[in-house]
């Protein structure tokens, strides 16, 4: 939660202002599975602008329930898989920590999902970067234009 508060907070509270006064909840929702930690930290930090649902089980989507856990159990897995097949591991936890950002980078914004209609999710979350075809280049770019440490 502290990743998704440093990086989307800000975006997350304009689209909740720009939907605050219509008279219509369409606050995000963020689907996670029934580990309490993950309530309470919610709790602290977005209840207000956001909604928490807990998935549900697949069996459970034949009575009309959206929501489950497999796109997050399904990365969790692509994660396991890569770090199996590295030889001597990270070496340090700045380097693991940085593996995981890139991890999560890339599945946010480089890779298309088949679920979103080929669409990234930072693009349904109407994340405007206008990255083009090589996306991953052009968020190198992105960022080396737009960093402070010039």
């Amino acid at each position: 939660m502290k990743q998704i508060k440093d990086t989307c907070l800000n975006q997350i509270l304009a689209k909740y202002y720009l939907k605050k006064f219509t008279g219509i909840d369409e606050r995000i929702i963020f689907v996670c599975d029934g580990f309490e930690n993950y309530k309470s930290t919610f709790n602290k930090l977005f209840y207000r602008i956001a909604k928490l649902q807990f998935g549900v089980p697949i069996k459970c989507k034949k009575y009309g329930l959206e929501h489950n856990n497999n796109p997050i159990e399904r990365y969790n897995g692509k994660i396991k898989d890569r770090i199996k097949i590295m030889r001597g591991g990270f070496g340090s936890f700045e380097r693991a920590e940085a593996f995981m950002n890139l991890r999560r980078v890339i599945n946010n914004f480089v890779n298309p999902h088949q679920e979103l209609n080929g669409k990234t999710p930072a693009e349904m979350a109407e994340i405007k970067l206008e990255l083009g075809r090589c996306k991953l280049l052009n968020l190198i770019r992105y960022v080396a234009k737009n960093s402070g440490d010039d």
